[in-house]
């Protein structure tokens, strides 16, 4: 696309599956070029299509091994339930297919190795015979190939669709926590972003290890009922990644079943009598405070405000230890600036098909470090 060329907008269909494997996040968003390089967004429809439990564990299997056979038949099973997600939310919009001008599907990440490879497991095909529409996926890989972590992607709405009057960071707390801080005007060579660490991933995991019947704490209720053993949480924060500069990115990789257990024993150590609601004040703290140490060591710009999305954003108890743990700076919640926030990420990889389609980059190099932008994803038509 040429630099005179006029900028359309349109609808499209995201679809994101996290790190949190909560389910399939379904978006309908509408974008409308403004002034300057940036676009408006209207959100039509959401839709979380929840994983059953044996689609949760093909998926926590496959994360750890499995054979040719097994990532072969979960992936064409996946782009099904990918393809459920985009039809229902439609439905739910009231939008018709032909409105629809084509559909970003993140996929779900099986293993994440930055700079060397990233994978991103989907069927774009499936998806695409089964709806109709021209879907477009795989956008880590020309990023990593470029020399970039890959992660995080969605600094490019931030900058895009969310910049304020005043610098602001963006907090997304799903299953790993990112950050995006933007400049008044959303000058993309001054977004910078990057991975603070876990940040519902671990949290959930230790609920799920406490109380196998429950997925996460609602509300934070069970961290409000524990104690917080701080020198777990320092033991835990001097893991290298928390050091390492950015760009960077993680993800289950590093914060695996592994760290739990560590971070279970650990309490156990340090207190004699821990229990369940201990581990998970401790965990939920240990998000908190990762998230305040980032943007103390990394962010020097003159932030005025953060404001969270993800599913953390709904736990009362961790939105209270951030706020404490981050001092004067403001903290909201997106839902109170724009829409539901746990909608941000596949409107993101909507927007992201967009850019594809009109043959614009994608990638925002000083969050993930690539040697330069690149129109990220493939297509594959309807």
């Amino acid at each position: 696309m040429t630099a005179n060329a006029p900028r359309k907008g349109g609808v499209y269909v995201g679809l994101m599956s996290g790190t949190s494997l909560d389910g399939i996040s379904a978006a309908v968003a509408r974008f409308a070029p403004v002034d300057g390089a940036g676009y408006s967004v209207e959100l039509l429809g959401f839709h979380v299509h929840e994983y059953e439990p044996e689609q949760r564990e093909r998926l926590l299997s496959a994360m750890q091994g499995g054979s040719a056979r097994d990532f072969c038949r979960l992936a064409a099973d996946f782009g099904g339930w990918l393809a459920d997600a985009a039809i229902a939310v439609m439905a739910d919009a009231g939008i018709p297919r032909a409105d629809i001008r084509a559909i970003g599907s993140h996929g779900q990440t099986l293993w994440h190795e930055p700079p060397h490879s990233t994978w991103q497991m989907d069927a774009p095909a499936v998806i695409a015979e089964r709806t109709g529409l021209a879907v477009v996926s795989d956008f880590r890989a020309r990023d990593v190939a470029a020399g970039g972590q890959g992660a995080p992607l969605v600094p490019i709405a931030d900058a895009l669709l969310f910049a304020g009057r005043q610098w602001r960071a963006l907090q997304n707390i799903g299953g790993i926590g990112n950050v995006t801080v933007v400049p008044p005007d959303g000058t993309l060579a001054s977004v910078r972003a990057f991975d603070t660490g876990p940040g519902v991933g671990v949290l959930d995991a230790v609920v799920r290890l406490v109380d196998p019947s429950l997925r996460y704490d609602h509300d934070g209720r069970m961290a409000a009922r524990g104690r917080v053993i701080q020198p777990v949480i320092d033991a835990l924060l001097a893991e290298p990644y928390f050091r390492a500069e950015p760009p960077k990115s993680t993800g289950r990789e590093l914060f695996d079943a592994a760290y739990v257990q560590r971070l279970v024993t650990l309490c156990r150590a340090w207190l004699a009598d821990a229990a369940g609601d201990d581990f998970i004040a401790t965990a939920t703290a240990l998000t908190a405070q990762s998230i305040a140490d980032a943007y103390r060591r990394f962010i020097p710009e003159p932030i005025t405000e953060t404001i969270l999305s993800g599913g953390g954003a709904k736990n009362l108890t961790l939105r209270a230890q951030l706020s404490a743990a981050l001092g004067g700076l403001r903290v909201r919640t997106f839902d109170e600036e724009f829409f539901d926030g746990e909608a941000k990420e596949a409107v993101a990889f909507a927007l992201l098909a967009h850019l594809h389609l009109e043959g614009l980059p994608g990638n925002v190099p000083t969050a993930t470090g690539a040697r330069g932008r690149r129109v990220l994803g493939m297509l594959t038509p309807a």
